[in-house]
Formats: structure tokens, sequence, C-alpha cells
């Protein structure tokens, strides 16, 4: 039987036993929409942002961390000026649908290294760290790393502007935000957190690139 630390064992019994304001949220159920105020829809590419532009960084895109050959670990770039690396959001086993807050979807990005098996975001839990962090790829991607399968999701916002992240594990009903953590490398990682989540806004991928091709030639 494969070795499981304690860590893990504790951070899965912290989540099946603890009810969290995410799973359990009163917020009215309504459509996620991007930052042109039109509903993201599955199949469509999108740049995560900051809710705030400026000092606080850019979008989120892959990297190396700790140990690791293949750039599979999620990071808000550091440069503001940075939108990152584009995703979509489907809806596990629906090819069509409607994006609501609280719905389950799978997120991943549109592109990805050869070294990793999908693109797919996913949990998996840093020991060095301490943290459950937030990548792409497939478990053997992560040798001798405890990977976490489950859902994602969009919330509003506590401030009511923009929303936040979540990710439920398969299995139970808790669900977990998720924040940004600065370990001091190339950008910040999504990280699963009871704490401040990550204020985040969605921009139409290809309605932004039109709009600054328009701004090149006038």
């Amino acid at each position: 039987m494969k070795h499981v630390s304690s860590l893990t064992l504790s951070f899965l019994l912290f989540v099946f036993f603890t009810n969290l304001s995410l799973a359990f949220s009163n917020d009215d159920v309504e459509q996620v929409l991007d930052t042109n105020g039109n509903p993201i829809f599955p199949g469509g590419q999108y740049y995560i942002l900051p809710a705030l532009r400026g000092p606080g960084g850019g979008g989120v895109r892959i990297g190396k961390t700790g140990n690791s050959k293949c750039p599979v670990t999620i990071l808000q770039d550091r440069r503001e000026v940075k939108n990152g690396l584009p995703v979509k959001f489907t809806i596990p086993d629906i090819s069509t649908g409607i994006i609501f807050t609280g719905t389950p979807i799978d997120i991943e990005f549109v592109k990805k290294p050869n070294c990793a098996e999908s693109s797919k975001w996913l949990v998996f839990v840093d020991n060095v760290i301490q943290k459950a962090c937030v990548g792409i790829g497939g478990p053997e991607n992560y040798p001798g790393v405890q990977t976490l399968t489950g859902t994602f999701n969009i919330h509003k916002h506590e401030s009511g502007f923009g929303y936040k992240l979540g990710f439920c594990v398969k299995g139970s009903p808790t669900c977990l935000d998720i924040g940004r953590y600065d370990n001091e490398e190339a950008g910040k990682r999504l990280n699963l957190t009871e704490h401040e989540s990550y204020h985040v806004v969605f921009v139409d991928a290809a309605s932004y690139e039109a709009d600054e091709y328009i701004k090149s030639v006038v």
C-alpha cells in the first residue's frame, strides 16, 4: 500500500468534516458573466484576471516549482500587464449548457506542455510547503505526491463584484475556496484556502485580442 503522508490524511479529514460557507452558500444562483456582461459558456476561451488590476499581479499561467521538471503548477503572474494563458470551462458529461454560480465544472488551459498528460486543472498536496495547490497534468506529473479528484466551481465574490473559484473534493459535500500563496517563486500559487479567496473576473479572450488588434492599427 502506498504510504500517504500525515499531512494528506489531515487535509482529507479536514475537508470531509469541515462545513464551509462555499459549500452551503445562500447566494442566489445566477449566470456567470464575463467582463463584457455576456454569459460565459462551455468551450469559450477566457483569461482569469484579478478583479482589481495593478500591483497585485496579472493572469494565471503554468510554471515549474519545487523539483518538478515540467511546468505544471498554476501560478498568478507577478506582472500585471500579463494576461496569462486562456482557459476553457466544461460541465462534466455535458457538451453544452449554461454555467451558473455553483455549477460543477472542469477547467483547463487551451495549451499544455508536451510533458504534461493533460491541461485540466487538478489539486495536489505539496508536503514541502504544506499546501494543497492547483496544477495541471496527471498523477505521473506528481510522483510521490497525493492528487485530489473533484470539480471546480464559480461563486460571486463576497464584495458583490467579480467572482471566486472553488474546489469540491469528489465524494465530499464540502468545498474550499481557491486563494493565493506566495512561495517566492515566479508567481503566486493558487491553493485551497478557508481564508481570503482569489478575487477574479473572466475576460473573453477573442474579444480582448480583437480590441488589442484594433488599437494596434488605429
